[in-house]
């Protein structure tokens, strides 16, 4: 088990890293504006559920290998980011779609929209790069079993990014809410969604390559 200091650092500097508005904030909103409430949420609980394969890789010592290989990096960081891009066009693609939907009660495909999420979220390399280079330093090595406090870490991460980008999902969906009694606001909210994600996408695509 991780020790009660190490543990309450590492949560202080979670709290600071995922507050700051960065790429997931961006595909929370991104996803809220075009989808509604239901939608940004569940992108959130799949982005979230991303991370949970990529902290049992870094615990098991595979992230480690894929945040030092130069090809694996950026074959990771390209389908990421093309997948980003994808989801962007469709949203402006079927905004017109999304204005129709403005006011149903349940989602459109939920499953769906989670599977996104998670696509996103486990093909997400600044992720790996991220958990490789700060979980080892909250480690204590005399307390034992450093896979399993990495993984304990990794677990405190996972709980502070689902509350922190849910919340985000729920201040966007009020906005959209409230552009929602117009069908074409609706429109314009989703296609600004959808270039928010392709935006991203470009972002990530053509910054960080150092790791």
């Amino acid at each position: 088990m991780v020790p009660p200091e190490n543990l309450l650092a590492f949560t202080l500097a979670a709290v600071v890293l995922i507050v700051i508005p960065g790429p997931s904030v961006l595909f929370t909103i991104g996803r809220a504006l075009a989808l509604g409430r239901v939608g940004g949420l569940l992108s959130v609980l799949g982005n979230a559920l991303g991370l949970l394969p990529v902290i049992g890789l870094v615990a098991l010592g595979v992230g480690g290998i894929v945040a030092q290989s130069v090809v694996l990096f950026t074959i990771l960081k390209i389908a990421g980011a093309g997948y980003l891009i994808y989801l962007g066009v469709q949203a402006i693609r079927h905004r017109g779609r999304a204005a129709a939907d403005a006011g149903a009660a349940a989602p459109r495909s939920a499953v769906r929209q989670l599977a996104e999420g998670f696509v996103v979220g486990i093909t997400n390399p600044k992720t790996i790069a991220f958990f490789v280079a700060v979980l080892p330093q909250f480690v204590d090595l005399s307390a034992g079993s450093v896979p399993l406090q990495m993984v304990q870490l990794g677990l405190v991460f996972f709980v502070i990014a689902l509350i922190s980008d849910g919340v985000w999902a729920l201040v966007a969906a009020g906005a959209r809410s409230w552009f929602g009694r117009s069908p074409r606001r609706i429109s314009t909210l989703s296609a600004t969604g959808g270039g928010l994600m392709i935006g991203l996408g470009g972002i990530l695509l053509f910054t960080g390559n150092e790791h």
